[in-house]
């Protein structure tokens, strides 16, 4: 049997794939963490669809194993229902959403055919790139990938800064979105220099029709000083400009955050007092590139860094907008809507954000690596999550994870669990003993049979040998009152 994960991130996810669309469709699917999906286009591939699809596979080494992706496939879940998957809609700020999935502000939303693309692939709506008055020249070249052992972009450098249109041309292209897609959500994210500007390109985006407006107060590459990430950091700015926008316009209005602060507590509390209707977090991550890809002009700079390697950085400040309990006793939560953004490709990404409160979430650097159409998979594999656990409503999963964030002194210090070793899985790699040898507590032995064995004396239920293990053969007994 071969090792699922590995075999799909092989797939180049062709365009047009001549191994057919179904099959392309299925292994996407599986790419995606969509096994429900998956599996039922699989029941439906014939043998000698496969076979076909396997000769015609576009590879660098070898085909894919389609074959062999079918058998290995797991008994579970089940096949769902299709017709009885529920609703993914939801309100934000008073918006109707048809599903949670949004395109953020950045290179993947700069143009009415490219919104239009992605509103008829079904995102619900966009935060389109952020508009200003401003001349912007961008550099050349302006990304970089972070990878690892092969994988695909672990984090990915952005060098981007705001939309290159004239600010009456973007304005122009989202009243065309909204004419043409009324049933989308289309918001306008901008930037202004002076107090005047922001309620002057306020006042156009509601003219425009749009939405909402989201105040872009993160950008960490701006040019000048004062704008983007130089207001979030700084919460009377953003108390400041946030109130002046608020009692300028009536759509709206959702200050997007920079994660390159101490704390999003005191931001987030100064949106809240100003008068927001939402909060969009997390912009990019200041950071440091040092491959050639990232010169410019044999030069280096500080930029943006996104990707699935800030995703555990983004949900934290989430949860201190959402979770914290000086902003839970002031009722940010209540008042204010929270859009999630940092890292997210799969549905199971979005669905950590959303347990952590969001109501909404946005995709950037997933759809600059493998397009549009990941919204099917976003959208189906929620839905039959939702199904499997006879949930209904998708505000009912808004926050249902809070209660189980807690503080690390609050943590259970008195038992632990220790790893156990499925030998029919093992294949005798020795990674584990590698690791718990040179990282860990010295707790596994390494037999001539090159099976590892626990030592328990040793052993602190770190459960590093668990990670390592190329094949899932270490897996958790029974939690159990420390002995010592």
């Amino acid at each position: 049997m071969i090792h699922i994960n590995e075999e799909v991130a092989r797939c180049l996810l062709c365009e047009n794939a001549p191994c057919c669309d179904k099959v392309a469709r299925a292994i996407r699917a599986l790419r995606f963490d969509n096994l429900w999906t998956a599996r039922e286009l699989f029941s439906e591939i014939t043998d000698a669809e496969i076979e076909a699809a396997e000769n015609a596979c576009i590879h660098y080494d070898r085909p894919i194993r389609i074959a062999e992706l079918k058998r290995s496939l797991p008994s579970e879940p089940a096949v769902c229902d299709q017709k009885a998957l529920p609703s993914l809609e939801i309100n934000f700020c008073d918006i109707v959403c048809e599903n949670p999935f949004f395109l953020a502000s950045s290179a993947i939303c700069t143009n009415y055919d490219m919104v239009a693309r992605a509103l008829e692939a079904g995102w619900a709506g966009v935060f389109y790139k952020t508009i200003c008055k401003q001349d912007i020249r961008e550099v050349s070249p302006r990304f970089d990938a972070v990878r690892k052992e092969g994988t695909p972009f672990v984090g990915f450098r952005n060098m981007e800064q705001l939309s290159e249109n004239p600010h009456t041309v973007d304005f122009d292209i989202l009243r065309r979105l909204k004419q043409n897609y009324p049933s989308k959500v289309i918001i306008a994210s901008i930037m202004g220099q002076t107090e005047e500007e922001w309620i002057e390109l306020a006042k156009m985006a509601e003219d425009a029709g749009c939405d909402a407006v989201e105040l872009n107060f993160s950008c960490p590459q701006m040019r000048l000083t004062g704008l983007g990430s130089d207001i979030g950091q700084n919460p009377e700015l953003v108390m400041f400009y946030t109130s002046y926008v608020r009692n300028a316009v009536s759509i709206p209005v959702i200050p997007k955050m920079t994660p390159n602060i101490m704390s999003m507590t005191n931001p987030a509390l100064a949106c809240f007092y100003a008068g927001a209707h939402g909060i969009s977090a997390i912009n990019t991550i200041k950071s440091i590139t040092m491959s050639k890809d990232a010169e410019v002009s044999q030069k280096k700079t500080v930029s943006g860094y996104s990707g699935k390697a800030v995703k555990p950085i983004a949900l934290r400040m989430i949860y201190e907008i959402t979770g914290t309990p000086l902003l839970q006793r002031a009722g940010v939560e209540k008042h204010m809507d929270v859009s999630g953004i940092g890292g997210i490709e799969t549905w199971r990404d979005a669905l950590d954000f959303i347990q952590l409160g969001c109501r909404n979430v946005q995709v950037c650097t997933a759809v600059m690596e493998y397009g549009y159409r990941i919204v099917d998979d976003l959208i189906l594999g929620l839905k039959h999550y939702m199904q499997e656990r006879g949930i209904t409503d998708l505000k009912t999963l808004v926050g249902e994870e809070l209660k189980n964030v807690v503080l690390p002194a609050d943590l259970d210090r008195d038992t632990m669990v220790f790893p156990k070793v499925d030998r029919n899985k093992c294949i005798g790699c020795g990674r584990c003993y590698i690791s718990c040898r040179d990282g860990g507590h010295q707790a596994i032995e390494f037999d001539e049979e090159r099976k590892p064995h626990i030592v328990g004396q040793r052993c602190v239920g770190c459960h590093l040998c668990k990670l390592v293990c190329p094949t899932g053969a270490i897996s958790a007994a029974k939690r159990m009152p420390k002995t010592r």
